[in-house]
């Protein structure tokens, strides 16, 4: 499966909005960093509970102003979404190839919104130094990707180098 191609299939910025909610992303939008910017993508939220687009703007505007626990908070909430949609198991680590064929066919934009929002999670997982829960994700990621074409198992091998697995213990014999 070609994670990266677009052709014939909805992205998840195609879905309708309502038109107060899009007013209230792009005055967010217009006020970037400032707290009526929250306020209103908090509004749009209200509105448009479950628009990922609304999503995005809130993951966004977190993860720009540093404030991590919201921003994971949202990854996770676009994942349970997206793969409530695509008939995903509710936990990323039940994941497995043929749940991906079944979603990819449903809606592939989604799925790869799906996956994006995964690592996304994992991203933010790093920063809040996370390390063993966000190296999981990455793991998963990479497993199902084996092109990798998302990325996740070259961060991995970052992630790798300057926070090496530890050894397997084991007892010894004397």
């Amino acid at each position: 499966m070609d994670l990266l191609d677009f052709s014939d299939c909805k992205l998840y910025f195609e879905d309708p909005l309502p038109v107060e909610a899009e007013a209230l992303i792009q005055h967010a939008a217009r006020e970037y960093g400032s707290s009526s910017a929250e306020l209103a993508l908090l509004r749009a939220h209200l509105l448009a509970p479950e628009n990922l687009t609304v999503l995005v703007g809130l993951y966004r505007y977190y993860f720009y102003q540093h404030r991590l626990t919201d921003a994971l908070q949202v990854a996770e909430r676009a994942m349970q979404l997206s793969g409530r949609q695509l008939g995903l198991p509710a936990s990323w680590e039940q994941l497995d190839e043929k749940g991906l064929g079944t979603a990819a066919a449903a809606s592939f934009g989604l799925l790869r919104f799906y996956l994006l929002a995964l690592k996304a999670a994992s991203v933010v997982l790093l920063r809040l130094g996370r390390i063993p829960a966000s190296r999981a994700r990455l793991a998963k990621l990479a497993t199902l990707d084996s092109r990798d074409q998302l990325g996740a198992a070259k961060l991995l091998e970052v992630v790798d180098e300057f926070q090496p697995t530890p050894p397997e213990l084991s007892l010894a014999t004397a």
